[in-house]
């Protein structure tokens, strides 16, 4: 094995090279300002203001190391890459794991940013919005199941089929060997490895330091950020402005109603979600998903998002059914598939999905018998908790559509605008400052 000392040349540990990514993010606007005379040409830059604490610091670690998991191969970066904005960089509707890396996930797995100031799962939880109705919101995981980022971190460490450790001790095992032990014990003591349960618990404290206090998890680094600030470089160009209008318009998008950009709970903003959860009636994935899977003289299995939930299972609960949680939509343009299961591939085909899901049912679901079985993945029992809001209005077959294909481009093109790491194009950062 080379020395990477020895040879500057060797790969780097992807934690180490995530180390050298961030440093050199904090020298962006200093080598803007260099190149172009002192005009700002990048929104504020990750730059970490504060040094991460020793939790952080080895919640960092073991967020890049795969000798955390069942097959020595795969880490939390692994599913949450960074540089695709903590979500998976391929273009899986399921992402595999397990200790032979042969078992696919349950479900789509979403980005890791902006989730700092989620509030713990509630049935009736306050809407940000402070309008809509309580219901359903917060949590961690996709049917709310975790209160916290230390909660949600312990489940893929324990889950069968992704870091497939067979215990908490089985981990803590891992970290008595890892090479930044000594780091942990600084972090929690020098007995925090003794108490197999009381270390489990620090591991997963270590991972939500990480995640709160790296910036990288939150830049708001993108153009819509500039425009929300009134900055250099935030001018909307015609297209993205017409496509916030289609995003606000109750009579077209709606995108509003779910995913509210304004001022939100424990101090955020435009997080572009209201931590709700919704069941919007997702195509079946018959190909990818486990639960999607016709098996012979079997029973079709669902995923029903909250009500599958242990805690939240049996008639009582039937009112929660096919609910799954809100996502921000900050780079969303970046993603590659979309909702629960990954049935939708494209941006552009999730925005079809919310234009035509009712006007044109059989673009989405199969025929039975003649017939478009909508909501094919949602048992009928369980359809009524159908979101009812535009533009998932229940509009009939046939009828127009409550968006023409240029507000759908439109809508895209604002979309886009979410996409952090936006830089300003240098003549246009040059032409705003000499107005």
């Amino acid at each position: 094995m080379q020395d990477n000392q020895s040879n500057p040349r060797a790969r780097l540990p992807l934690w180490a090279a995530h180390e050298r990514l961030a440093l050199w993010t904090t020298r962006l606007p200093l080598l803007a300002a260099v190149l172009l005379g002192g005009v700002a040409c990048t929104v504020q830059a990750l730059e970490q203001v504060e040094p991460l604490s020793l939790k952080a610091l080895v919640g960092k670690r073991m967020f890049f190391d795969p000798a955390l998991s069942g097959s020595g191969k795969m880490s939390c970066a692994t599913c949450h890459d960074p540089n695709n904005a903590y979500a998976p960089a391929n273009g899986l509707a399921l992402q595999m794991g397990g200790a032979r890396l042969d078992q696919s996930g349950p479900r789509a797995v979403p980005s890791l940013r902006y989730k700092d100031n989620t509030p713990p799962y509630a049935d009736l939880a306050d809407n940000p919005d402070g309008v809509s109705a309580p219901g359903p919101g917060g949590g961690f995981m996709q049917d709310g199941r975790a209160d916290t980022l230390a909660a949600q971190a312990k489940l893929p460490l324990l889950s069968f089929n992704e870091m497939a450790n067979k215990s908490a001790a089985d981990v803590v095992a891992k970290m008595k060997r890892a090479d930044y032990r000594e780091q942990f014990l600084q972090a929690f003591g020098a007995a925090a490895l003794d108490d197999t349960k009381l270390a489990f618990d620090y591991a997963a404290e270590a991972l939500q330091a990480f995640q709160k206090e790296d910036i990288s998890f939150h830049p708001f680094t993108s153009k819509y950020d500039l425009y929300n600030s009134n900055k250099i470089g935030g001018d909307l160009t015609p297209a993205e402005a017409r496509g916030l209008r289609v995003f606000l318009d109750p009579n077209k998008g709606n995108c509003f109603a779910c995913h509210y950009s304004g001022a939100g709970l424990n101090g955020s903003v435009a997080l572009f979600t209201d931590f709700s959860y919704a069941a919007i009636g997702v195509p079946r994935n018959t190909k990818e998903q486990p639960a999607g899977a016709a098996r012979p003289g079997h029973a079709p299995v669902y995923d029903l998002g909250i009500c599958g939930r242990d805690d939240h299972a049996g008639p009582k609960n039937k009112q929660y059914c096919g609910m799954f949680k809100t996502p921000t939509l900050r780079n969303v343009a970046t993603r590659k598939v979309f909702f629960h299961n990954g049935q939708i591939k494209s941006l552009t085909e999730a925005l079809r999905f919310y234009n035509t899901r009712d006007t044109q049912p059989a673009l989405w679901y199969p025929k039975v018998n003649r017939r478009v079985r909508k909501f094919d993945d949602l048992p009928a029992p369980y359809q009524p908790n159908i979101d009812a809001q535009a533009p998932l209005d229940g509009r009939k077959a046939g009828s127009k559509p409550p968006m023409t294909d240029e507000d759908l481009k439109d809508l895209e093109a604002f979309l886009d605008i979410l996409t952090d790491g936006y830089v300003v194009p240098a003549k246009q950062a040059a032409q705003q400052t000499a107005k």
